[in-house]
């Protein structure tokens, strides 16, 4: 992917046409590559994490800007370290070297052409998968540039209302991006592979959900959708209660809570009656500022 198209970016569905080389897009972010911790990391679904842990980096920026993220230093307020293409590649084999079970790619949409160009130079050393963790908002004309690239998809689906996206990140038309890049990354990766000794995922669509304070029927109904939608045994689904309000979220009263016990449950239940029973679902006591990590530049 050539770094032109920092000059006149449509790299995420905003596309908003910024000259990254003098100014920021709608992700907030200069051409220049950015990032804040690249670390191995335990707290993802146990077979991306597995027992070593996942070789995270998480880059500065967001396509999205959600007001309740947990990640708002580096999504929201810039916070990171300037790296190079080779930084980044240097950095990657490093956590290969460190025992990660793959390289998880965080936030990654809006630097992709810095990002493929340090695959590209690891690729004769890389051995171990390569995860694209994104909050699901994205173009499938661009997911399909990743075929070379990516293993693993670990994508949001954060609403179906659009009402709902359009309130808490902006972006009114989210469901009908990210249902379409999801069903691109299926037809990408094909059904999953887990390593049978291990039970760590070798490719395909991990898809996570979230349930947010008071919106137990929009997850419901994106559950619905899955189940109608998606061909059985082509995904795996990771059910979220961790939501802890953050940042701007107090500026929304409706979703300054956790949510209930019974909101998520609710869903669960919802799940399990579709036949959605192919993944994971977290504890309630999830729901805990201690499942960020701290963005102290570790590993660049």
């Amino acid at each position: 992917m050539n770094q032109k198209i920092y000059r006149n970016c449509v790299l995420c569905p905003r596309m908003c046409h910024a000259e990254r080389k003098s100014s920021p897009g709608r992700c907030g972010c200069t051409w220049q590559l950015k990032a804040a911790r690249a670390a191995l990391h335990q707290w993802e679904e146990p077979s991306i994490s597995g027992v070593r842990g996942s070789g995270t980096v998480f880059f500065t920026g967001c396509t999205l800007g959600c007001c309740f993220c947990q990640n708002y230093p580096i999504s929201s307020q810039g916070l990171g370290k300037e790296l190079t293409s080779e930084d980044l590649c240097r950095i990657f084999l490093h956590l290969q070297d460190q025992g990660a079970h793959n390289i998880n790619l965080v936030t990654p949409t809006q630097f992709l052409p810095h990002i493929l160009a340090a695959l590209d130079l690891a690729r004769p050393s890389l051995t171990i998968p390569v995860v694209y963790n994104c909050g699901g908002y994205e173009r499938p004309e661009i997911i399909r540039l990743l075929k070379d690239y990516v293993d693993i998809y670990l994508p949001d689906l954060k609403y179906f209302s659009p009402e709902l996206s359009a309130r808490y990140s902006k972006a009114h038309d989210y469901f009908k991006w990210a249902s379409a890049a999801i069903q691109e990354m299926i037809a990408q990766t094909g059904p999953p592979v887990l390593d049978p000794r291990t039970g760590l995922m070798k490719r395909g669509v991990l898809i996570r959900h979230m349930v947010l304070p008071g919106a137990k029927e929009d997850s419901i109904r994106l559950l619905r959708w899955i189940r109608n939608t998606l061909p059985e045994g082509s995904f795996r689904l990771s059910l979220m209660s961790q939501y802890t309000p953050f940042f701007q979220s107090a500026q929304y009263p409706e979703i300054n809570r956790r949510i209930t016990s019974y909101e998520y449950y609710k869903v669960v239940d919802e799940a399990i009656a579709l036949g959605l029973t192919e993944g994971y679902m977290q504890k309630k006591s999830s729901a805990r500022e201690e499942y960020t990590p701290p963005f102290d530049f570790e590993g660049l």
